[in-house]
Protein backbone atom coordinates (compact mmCIF):
# COMPACT_ATOMS: atom_id res chain seq x y z
CA UNK A 1 0.00 0.00 0.00
CA UNK A 2 2.62 2.88 0.53
CA UNK A 3 4.16 3.35 -2.96
CA UNK A 4 0.45 4.41 -3.30
CA UNK A 5 0.06 6.62 -0.07
CA UNK A 6 3.66 8.12 -1.79
CA UNK A 7 2.28 8.72 -4.98
CA UNK A 8 -0.89 10.56 -2.77
CA UNK A 9 1.01 12.15 -0.18
CA UNK A 10 3.72 13.69 -3.00
CA UNK A 11 0.38 14.72 -4.97
CA UNK A 12 -0.75 16.47 -1.78
CA UNK A 13 2.49 18.34 -1.15
CA UNK A 14 3.02 19.68 -4.70
CA UNK A 15 -0.65 21.36 -4.72
CA UNK A 16 0.04 22.64 -1.55
CA UNK A 17 3.42 24.25 -1.87
CA UNK A 18 3.00 25.83 -5.10
CA UNK A 19 1.00 28.79 -3.78
CA UNK A 20 3.92 28.99 -1.33
CA UNK A 21 6.48 29.16 -4.02
CA UNK A 22 4.83 31.21 -5.99
CA UNK A 23 4.70 33.54 -3.48
CA UNK A 24 8.52 34.28 -3.82
CA UNK A 25 8.71 34.01 -7.41
CA UNK A 26 10.11 37.70 -8.97
CA UNK A 27 11.42 38.40 -5.67
CA UNK A 28 15.07 38.22 -4.50
CA UNK A 29 15.77 37.95 -8.11
CA UNK A 30 14.29 34.37 -8.03
CA UNK A 31 13.33 33.59 -11.06
CA UNK A 32 11.40 29.94 -10.31
CA UNK A 33 10.91 26.90 -7.56
CA UNK A 34 9.70 23.77 -8.25
CA UNK A 35 10.33 20.24 -7.18
CA UNK A 36 13.22 18.02 -9.36
CA UNK A 37 12.21 15.12 -7.81
CA UNK A 38 9.89 14.01 -4.83
CA UNK A 39 9.24 11.11 -3.24
CA UNK A 40 9.33 9.53 0.18
CA UNK A 41 11.19 6.02 -0.68
CA UNK A 42 10.33 2.76 -0.46
CA UNK A 43 10.54 2.33 4.08
CA UNK A 44 7.13 3.04 4.96
CA UNK A 45 5.80 4.63 8.22
CA UNK A 46 5.97 2.69 11.12
CA UNK A 47 3.44 2.08 13.85
CA UNK A 48 3.77 2.36 17.69
CA UNK A 49 0.43 1.69 18.94
CA UNK A 50 -3.11 2.85 18.36
CA UNK A 51 -6.00 3.60 20.01
CA UNK A 52 -9.43 3.39 18.82
CA UNK A 53 -11.70 6.30 19.58
CA UNK A 54 -15.69 5.62 20.05
CA UNK A 55 -18.09 8.23 19.30
CA UNK A 56 -21.95 8.81 18.91
CA UNK A 57 -21.64 9.74 15.55
CA UNK A 58 -21.59 7.43 11.99
CA UNK A 59 -17.71 7.56 12.38
CA UNK A 60 -14.54 5.72 12.94
CA UNK A 61 -11.91 7.63 14.65
CA UNK A 62 -8.60 6.33 14.46
CA UNK A 63 -5.31 7.87 16.84
CA UNK A 64 -1.55 5.71 15.94
CA UNK A 65 1.23 7.04 17.71
CA UNK A 66 3.74 7.01 13.91
CA UNK A 67 7.20 6.93 13.72
CA UNK A 68 8.93 8.00 10.17
CA UNK A 69 12.67 7.16 9.59
CA UNK A 70 12.25 6.81 5.48
CA UNK A 71 14.74 6.90 2.49
CA UNK A 72 12.87 9.74 0.74
CA UNK A 73 14.39 11.24 -2.71
CA UNK A 74 13.34 15.02 -2.35
CA UNK A 75 15.08 17.51 -4.82
CA UNK A 76 13.86 21.28 -4.92
CA UNK A 77 16.00 23.37 -7.67
CA UNK A 78 16.06 27.32 -7.47
CA UNK A 79 16.71 29.22 -10.44
CA UNK A 80 18.03 32.22 -9.25
CA UNK A 81 19.28 35.03 -11.65
CA UNK A 82 21.34 32.35 -14.51
CA UNK A 83 21.97 29.93 -11.52
CA UNK A 84 20.27 26.76 -10.82
CA UNK A 85 20.65 25.87 -6.93
CA UNK A 86 19.73 22.62 -6.17
CA UNK A 87 18.54 21.45 -2.52
CA UNK A 88 18.46 18.46 -1.09
CA UNK A 89 16.59 17.11 1.54
CA UNK A 90 18.34 14.65 3.77
CA UNK A 91 17.95 12.32 6.96
CA UNK A 92 14.09 12.89 7.43
CA UNK A 93 12.88 11.36 10.41
CA UNK A 94 9.09 12.40 11.46
CA UNK A 95 7.12 12.27 14.71
CA UNK A 96 3.25 12.95 14.59
CA UNK A 97 0.51 11.34 16.37
CA UNK A 98 -2.65 11.92 13.56
CA UNK A 99 -6.19 11.71 14.37
CA UNK A 100 -7.62 9.82 11.69
CA UNK A 101 -11.48 9.96 11.25
CA UNK A 102 -13.35 7.57 8.54
CA UNK A 103 -16.47 8.71 7.93
CA UNK A 104 -19.90 8.48 7.50
CA UNK A 105 -19.68 5.06 7.45
CA UNK A 106 -21.90 4.01 5.26
CA UNK A 107 -23.32 0.34 3.85
CA UNK A 108 -21.41 0.42 0.64
CA UNK A 109 -17.56 -1.09 0.51
CA UNK A 110 -14.87 0.10 1.85
CA UNK A 111 -17.71 1.52 4.16
CA UNK A 112 -16.48 5.35 4.69
CA UNK A 113 -16.91 7.79 2.35
CA UNK A 114 -14.24 9.89 3.44
CA UNK A 115 -10.99 10.09 5.10
CA UNK A 116 -10.28 13.22 7.51
CA UNK A 117 -6.67 13.83 8.74
CA UNK A 118 -5.49 15.92 11.20
CA UNK A 119 -2.75 16.41 13.81
CA UNK A 120 -3.37 16.22 18.04
CA UNK A 121 -0.14 18.46 18.39
CA UNK A 122 2.70 20.00 16.49
CA UNK A 123 4.99 16.45 14.86
CA UNK A 124 8.88 16.69 15.43
CA UNK A 125 10.52 16.68 12.01
CA UNK A 126 14.54 16.37 12.17
CA UNK A 127 16.03 16.31 9.09
CA UNK A 128 19.22 18.42 7.11
CA UNK A 129 19.40 20.22 3.57
CA UNK A 130 22.19 19.37 1.03
CA UNK A 131 23.31 22.54 -1.31
CA UNK A 132 26.25 21.45 -3.69
CA UNK A 133 27.18 18.53 -1.27
CA UNK A 134 27.48 20.61 2.23
CA UNK A 135 24.72 20.42 4.98
CA UNK A 136 23.30 24.08 5.60
CA UNK A 137 21.63 22.86 8.46
CA UNK A 138 24.59 23.03 9.97
CA UNK A 139 24.82 26.74 9.96
CA UNK A 140 24.25 28.26 13.76
CA UNK A 141 20.54 28.72 14.34
CA UNK A 142 19.10 28.39 11.21
CA UNK A 143 18.22 24.80 12.15
CA UNK A 144 16.02 26.22 15.08
CA UNK A 145 14.46 28.96 12.43
CA UNK A 146 13.47 25.95 9.60
CA UNK A 147 11.97 23.73 12.59
CA UNK A 148 9.60 26.19 14.09
CA UNK A 149 8.42 27.67 10.56
CA UNK A 150 7.57 24.01 9.61
CA UNK A 151 6.12 23.16 12.63
CA UNK A 152 3.93 26.18 12.61
CA UNK A 153 2.93 26.52 9.06
CA UNK A 154 1.53 22.46 9.82
CA UNK A 155 -0.39 23.72 13.13
CA UNK A 156 -2.23 26.34 11.31
CA UNK A 157 -3.12 23.90 8.34
CA UNK A 158 -3.61 20.06 10.06
CA UNK A 159 -3.86 20.95 13.91
CA UNK A 160 -6.98 19.37 15.07
CA UNK A 161 -9.62 20.29 14.70
CA UNK A 162 -8.46 21.61 11.09
CA UNK A 163 -8.27 18.43 8.83
CA UNK A 164 -7.29 17.06 5.78
CA UNK A 165 -10.03 15.39 3.88
CA UNK A 166 -9.64 12.51 1.34
CA UNK A 167 -12.51 11.97 -0.40
CA UNK A 168 -13.04 7.87 -1.04
CA UNK A 169 -16.69 7.42 -2.40
CA UNK A 170 -18.80 9.36 -5.01
CA UNK A 171 -20.73 11.41 -2.89
CA UNK A 172 -24.08 10.97 -4.99
CA UNK A 173 -24.12 7.31 -4.32
CA UNK A 174 -24.06 7.64 -0.53
CA UNK A 175 -25.46 10.95 0.50
CA UNK A 176 -28.70 10.78 1.67
CA UNK A 177 -30.18 14.13 1.28
CA UNK A 178 -31.24 16.05 4.59
CA UNK A 179 -34.02 18.78 4.69
CA UNK A 180 -32.31 21.96 4.12
CA UNK A 181 -34.84 24.86 4.18
CA UNK A 182 -39.07 25.15 4.44
CA UNK A 183 -40.87 26.04 1.79
CA UNK A 184 -43.70 28.58 2.68
CA UNK A 185 -47.23 27.87 0.34
CA UNK A 186 -50.28 29.91 0.58
CA UNK A 187 -52.73 28.56 -1.92
CA UNK A 188 -54.80 31.50 -2.56
CA UNK A 189 -57.42 31.14 -5.11
CA UNK A 190 -58.35 28.92 -8.45
CA UNK A 191 -60.56 30.88 -11.23
CA UNK A 192 -62.61 29.39 -13.96
CA UNK A 193 -62.51 25.62 -12.92
CA UNK A 194 -64.00 22.90 -15.11
CA UNK A 195 -67.92 21.73 -14.30
CA UNK A 196 -67.73 18.19 -13.13
CA UNK A 197 -70.57 17.59 -11.21
CA UNK A 198 -74.73 17.06 -13.01
CA UNK A 199 -75.44 20.58 -11.77
CA UNK A 200 -72.52 22.28 -14.15
CA UNK A 201 -70.00 22.78 -10.56
CA UNK A 202 -67.61 21.23 -8.58
CA UNK A 203 -66.13 21.21 -5.33
CA UNK A 204 -62.82 21.69 -5.25
CA UNK A 205 -59.65 21.12 -3.53
CA UNK A 206 -56.04 21.45 -3.98
CA UNK A 207 -53.20 18.66 -3.05
CA UNK A 208 -49.75 19.80 -2.78
CA UNK A 209 -46.01 17.92 -2.39
CA UNK A 210 -42.49 17.78 -3.50
CA UNK A 211 -40.96 15.51 -6.01
CA UNK A 212 -38.46 13.36 -4.37
CA UNK A 213 -41.06 12.83 -1.47
CA UNK A 214 -42.59 9.73 -0.13
CA UNK A 215 -44.71 11.74 2.72
CA UNK A 216 -48.23 12.18 2.26
CA UNK A 217 -49.31 15.08 0.62
CA UNK A 218 -51.07 18.62 1.84
CA UNK A 219 -54.93 19.38 1.35
CA UNK A 220 -56.57 22.06 1.08
CA UNK A 221 -60.32 22.19 2.69
CA UNK A 222 -63.08 21.18 0.05
CA UNK A 223 -65.36 24.29 -1.55
CA UNK A 224 -68.41 23.04 -2.52
CA UNK A 225 -70.35 24.30 -5.58
CA UNK A 226 -67.43 26.79 -6.47
CA UNK A 227 -65.72 27.31 -9.39
CA UNK A 228 -63.93 30.45 -8.51
CA UNK A 229 -62.70 28.92 -5.08
CA UNK A 230 -61.06 31.30 -2.15
CA UNK A 231 -58.72 29.19 0.17
CA UNK A 232 -56.60 31.71 1.51
CA UNK A 233 -54.58 28.48 3.16
CA UNK A 234 -51.15 28.04 4.16
CA UNK A 235 -48.44 24.89 4.58
CA UNK A 236 -45.13 24.71 4.98
CA UNK A 237 -42.94 21.56 3.53
CA UNK A 238 -39.68 20.48 4.08
CA UNK A 239 -37.05 20.91 1.25
CA UNK A 240 -33.93 18.65 0.84
CA UNK A 241 -32.57 19.60 -2.86
CA UNK A 242 -34.09 23.49 -3.58
CA UNK A 243 -31.92 23.05 -7.26
CA UNK A 244 -34.16 20.07 -8.46
CA UNK A 245 -36.89 19.44 -6.83
CA UNK A 246 -40.42 20.79 -8.13
CA UNK A 247 -43.92 21.47 -6.04
CA UNK A 248 -46.66 20.02 -7.32
CA UNK A 249 -49.74 21.53 -7.75
CA UNK A 250 -53.39 19.42 -8.37
CA UNK A 251 -56.69 20.58 -8.03
CA UNK A 252 -59.01 17.72 -7.41
CA UNK A 253 -62.87 17.92 -7.41
CA UNK A 254 -64.73 16.10 -4.37
CA UNK A 255 -67.01 12.85 -4.99
CA UNK A 256 -69.02 11.64 -1.85
CA UNK A 257 -68.67 8.25 -3.70
CA UNK A 258 -66.20 6.65 -6.27
CA UNK A 259 -62.70 8.34 -7.17
CA UNK A 260 -62.14 12.01 -7.34
CA UNK A 261 -62.06 13.63 -10.66
CA UNK A 262 -58.62 15.57 -10.94
CA UNK A 263 -59.31 19.07 -12.72
CA UNK A 264 -56.08 20.29 -13.77
CA UNK A 265 -52.18 20.52 -12.66
CA UNK A 266 -49.53 22.85 -12.54
CA UNK A 267 -45.42 22.31 -11.35
CA UNK A 268 -43.14 24.95 -9.87
CA UNK A 269 -39.07 23.96 -9.86
CA UNK A 270 -38.33 25.32 -6.92
CA UNK A 271 -34.83 27.18 -8.36
CA UNK A 272 -36.75 30.11 -9.82
CA UNK A 273 -37.27 30.91 -5.65
CA UNK A 274 -35.15 33.27 -4.45
CA UNK A 275 -34.34 32.79 -0.45
CA UNK A 276 -36.40 35.07 2.27
CA UNK A 277 -38.26 36.47 -1.18
CA UNK A 278 -42.19 35.86 -1.51
CA UNK A 279 -43.28 35.22 -5.10
CA UNK A 280 -46.65 35.02 -6.42
CA UNK A 281 -47.25 32.59 -9.36
CA UNK A 282 -50.59 32.99 -11.79
CA UNK A 283 -50.70 29.41 -13.67
CA UNK A 284 -53.14 27.62 -16.28
CA UNK A 285 -53.67 24.37 -15.20
CA UNK A 286 -52.73 21.81 -17.55
CA UNK A 287 -53.99 17.82 -18.12
CA UNK A 288 -50.78 16.55 -17.10
CA UNK A 289 -47.39 17.24 -16.78
CA UNK A 290 -46.41 16.72 -20.64
CA UNK A 291 -46.23 20.37 -21.04
CA UNK A 292 -48.72 21.85 -23.26
CA UNK A 293 -49.97 18.97 -25.61
CA UNK A 294 -50.97 20.66 -28.68
CA UNK A 295 -54.04 18.63 -28.99
CA UNK A 296 -54.86 19.88 -24.99
CA UNK A 297 -57.30 23.03 -26.16
CA UNK A 298 -59.23 22.49 -22.99
CA UNK A 299 -58.76 25.89 -20.78
CA UNK A 300 -59.11 24.46 -17.03
CA UNK A 301 -59.20 27.16 -15.18
CA UNK A 302 -56.07 29.09 -13.64
CA UNK A 303 -54.85 28.70 -9.48
CA UNK A 304 -52.65 31.50 -7.61
CA UNK A 305 -50.65 30.66 -5.40
CA UNK A 306 -47.88 32.64 -3.49
CA UNK A 307 -44.46 30.60 -2.27
CA UNK A 308 -41.15 31.34 -0.30
CA UNK A 309 -37.89 29.25 0.64
CA UNK A 310 -36.80 30.16 3.74
CA UNK A 311 -33.36 27.99 4.27
CA UNK A 312 -32.64 26.92 7.80
CA UNK A 313 -29.80 28.76 9.70
CA UNK A 314 -26.22 27.48 9.47
CA UNK A 315 -26.14 24.14 12.44
CA UNK A 316 -24.68 25.55 15.79
CA UNK A 317 -25.86 22.85 17.51
CA UNK A 318 -23.63 21.38 20.12
CA UNK A 319 -23.18 17.63 21.19
CA UNK A 320 -24.58 17.23 24.23
CA UNK A 321 -22.87 14.12 26.51
CA UNK A 322 -19.91 12.28 26.25
CA UNK A 323 -18.02 10.08 24.00
CA UNK A 324 -19.34 6.87 26.37
CA UNK A 325 -21.97 8.84 28.51
CA UNK A 326 -25.21 7.32 29.44
CA UNK A 327 -28.56 8.56 30.84
CA UNK A 328 -30.68 7.04 32.78
CA UNK A 329 -33.06 10.07 33.89
CA UNK A 330 -34.76 11.99 31.48
CA UNK A 331 -31.99 15.11 29.93
CA UNK A 332 -32.82 18.12 31.38
CA UNK A 333 -31.02 20.50 33.97
CA UNK A 334 -31.47 24.10 35.02
CA UNK A 335 -31.74 26.98 32.61
CA UNK A 336 -32.41 30.54 32.24
CA UNK A 337 -35.40 32.09 31.63
CA UNK A 338 -37.58 30.49 28.06
CA UNK A 339 -37.82 33.73 26.54
CA UNK A 340 -34.06 33.74 25.85
CA UNK A 341 -34.62 31.31 23.27
CA UNK A 342 -35.23 32.12 20.08
CA UNK A 343 -38.79 30.90 19.23
CA UNK A 344 -40.06 30.90 15.53
CA UNK A 345 -41.27 27.39 13.29
CA UNK A 346 -38.97 24.81 12.82
CA UNK A 347 -37.88 21.44 12.16
CA UNK A 348 -37.49 18.53 14.75
CA UNK A 349 -35.35 15.35 13.34
CA UNK A 350 -35.92 12.97 15.49
CA UNK A 351 -33.18 9.66 14.36
CA UNK A 352 -32.88 6.64 15.78
CA UNK A 353 -29.89 4.97 14.75
CA UNK A 354 -30.24 1.71 16.86
CA UNK A 355 -30.04 -0.24 20.42
CA UNK A 356 -27.68 -2.54 22.25
CA UNK A 357 -28.74 -5.49 24.88
CA UNK A 358 -32.50 -5.56 24.24
CA UNK A 359 -33.67 -8.91 24.87
CA UNK A 360 -37.25 -10.02 25.29
CA UNK A 361 -38.97 -13.18 27.21
CA UNK A 362 -40.56 -14.85 24.25
CA UNK A 363 -38.86 -13.46 20.98
CA UNK A 364 -36.17 -10.80 20.18
CA UNK A 365 -37.65 -9.04 16.42
CA UNK A 366 -37.70 -5.46 18.04
CA UNK A 367 -38.52 -2.32 16.54
CA UNK A 368 -38.61 1.63 18.09
CA UNK A 369 -42.12 3.18 18.15
CA UNK A 370 -41.67 7.54 19.02
CA UNK A 371 -44.51 9.20 20.01
CA UNK A 372 -44.77 13.24 19.91
CA UNK A 373 -47.79 15.46 19.55
CA UNK A 374 -50.06 13.08 19.32
CA UNK A 375 -48.40 11.43 16.17
CA UNK A 376 -46.73 7.97 16.89
CA UNK A 377 -44.19 7.18 14.06
CA UNK A 378 -42.31 3.41 13.77
CA UNK A 379 -38.75 2.29 12.54
CA UNK A 380 -38.95 -1.28 10.63
CA UNK A 381 -38.85 -4.52 12.41
CA UNK A 382 -35.10 -6.49 12.72
CA UNK A 383 -36.07 -10.58 13.63
CA UNK A 384 -33.76 -12.15 15.29
CA UNK A 385 -31.57 -8.91 16.89
CA UNK A 386 -30.32 -7.70 20.50
CA UNK A 387 -28.17 -4.91 18.74
CA UNK A 388 -30.54 -3.55 16.23
CA UNK A 389 -29.18 -0.95 13.71
CA UNK A 390 -32.32 1.09 12.11
CA UNK A 391 -30.67 4.39 11.25
CA UNK A 392 -34.63 5.90 10.60
CA UNK A 393 -35.19 9.33 10.79
CA UNK A 394 -38.41 10.97 11.53
CA UNK A 395 -39.78 15.13 11.13
CA UNK A 396 -42.19 16.90 12.73
CA UNK A 397 -42.89 20.64 11.11
CA UNK A 398 -43.43 22.86 14.47
CA UNK A 399 -44.80 26.53 14.69
CA UNK A 400 -42.83 26.60 17.69
CA UNK A 401 -39.53 25.13 19.70
CA UNK A 402 -40.67 22.19 21.81
CA UNK A 403 -39.56 23.64 24.72
CA UNK A 404 -40.53 21.78 28.26
CA UNK A 405 -41.80 19.07 26.29
CA UNK A 406 -40.70 15.45 25.79
CA UNK A 407 -40.62 12.78 23.29
CA UNK A 408 -41.51 9.26 24.09
CA UNK A 409 -39.90 6.42 22.65
CA UNK A 410 -40.45 2.83 22.94
CA UNK A 411 -38.92 -0.88 21.59
CA UNK A 412 -41.45 -3.26 21.57
CA UNK A 413 -40.69 -6.76 19.87
CA UNK A 414 -43.04 -8.58 17.61
CA UNK A 415 -43.74 -12.33 17.18
CA UNK A 416 -43.76 -12.68 13.41
CA UNK A 417 -46.31 -15.85 13.50
CA UNK A 418 -49.65 -15.73 15.16
CA UNK A 419 -50.04 -15.76 18.27
CA UNK A 420 -52.76 -14.14 21.04
CA UNK A 421 -49.45 -11.82 22.75
CA UNK A 422 -48.01 -11.23 19.67
CA UNK A 423 -46.25 -8.05 21.09
CA UNK A 424 -43.67 -7.31 23.77
CA UNK A 425 -42.06 -4.24 25.31
CA UNK A 426 -38.37 -4.21 25.88
CA UNK A 427 -37.95 -0.45 27.45
CA UNK A 428 -38.61 2.90 27.09
CA UNK A 429 -37.58 6.35 27.52
CA UNK A 430 -38.56 9.99 27.62
CA UNK A 431 -36.29 12.50 26.20
CA UNK A 432 -36.87 16.61 27.15
CA UNK A 433 -36.56 18.59 23.88
CA UNK A 434 -35.47 21.86 26.04
CA UNK A 435 -31.95 20.48 25.78
CA UNK A 436 -32.70 20.18 21.91
CA UNK A 437 -33.75 23.46 21.32
CA UNK A 438 -30.36 25.62 23.55
CA UNK A 439 -28.09 23.41 21.79
CA UNK A 440 -29.27 22.97 18.86
CA UNK A 441 -28.53 19.22 19.05
CA UNK A 442 -28.05 16.22 21.38
CA UNK A 443 -26.51 12.94 20.08
CA UNK A 444 -26.69 10.36 23.15
CA UNK A 445 -27.26 6.75 23.92
CA UNK A 446 -29.94 6.19 27.18
CA UNK A 447 -30.59 3.57 29.27
CA UNK A 448 -34.11 1.79 28.64
CA UNK A 449 -36.46 2.11 31.91
CA UNK A 450 -38.01 -1.64 32.53
CA UNK A 451 -34.78 -3.01 30.56
CA UNK A 452 -32.34 -4.74 32.70
CA UNK A 453 -29.34 -4.10 29.93
CA UNK A 454 -30.90 -2.24 27.15
CA UNK A 455 -29.44 1.07 25.86
CA UNK A 456 -31.18 3.07 22.46
CA UNK A 457 -28.80 5.62 20.71
CA UNK A 458 -30.61 9.15 19.36
CA UNK A 459 -29.90 11.95 17.87
CA UNK A 460 -31.97 14.61 17.78
CA UNK A 461 -32.23 18.45 16.42
CA UNK A 462 -33.75 20.98 16.45
CA UNK A 463 -33.18 24.00 13.24
CA UNK A 464 -34.83 27.21 12.17
CA UNK A 465 -35.48 29.16 8.81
Amino acid sequence: MWPYLDKAICAQIRSATEPMFAEYVGKYQIEAIEFDNLSLGTIPPEIHGLKVCETNEKELVLEPAVRWAGNPNIVLTLKLLSFRITIQLVDLQIFMAPRITLKPLVPTFPCFATVAVSLLWKPDVDFGMSILGGDIMAIPGLYQFVQKTIKRQLASLYIWPQALEIPILDSATVAVKKPVGILHVKVVRAQKLLKKDILGTSDPYVKLNLSGERLPSKKTTIKKRNLNPEWNEKFKLIVKDPGSQVLQLQVFDWDKVGNHDRLGMQFVPLKFLTPYETKEFKLDLLKHTDSYDPQDKKQRGKIVVELMYAPFRADSGKLEGTQDGYSRKESGFDRTSDSEVFGGAGLLSVLIQGAEDVEGERHNNPFAVVFFRGETKRTKMIKRARDPLWNEEFHYMLEEPPLNEKIHIEVMSKRTGFSFRSKEHLGNVDINLTDVVHNGRINQKYHLIDSKNGVIHVAIKWVTA
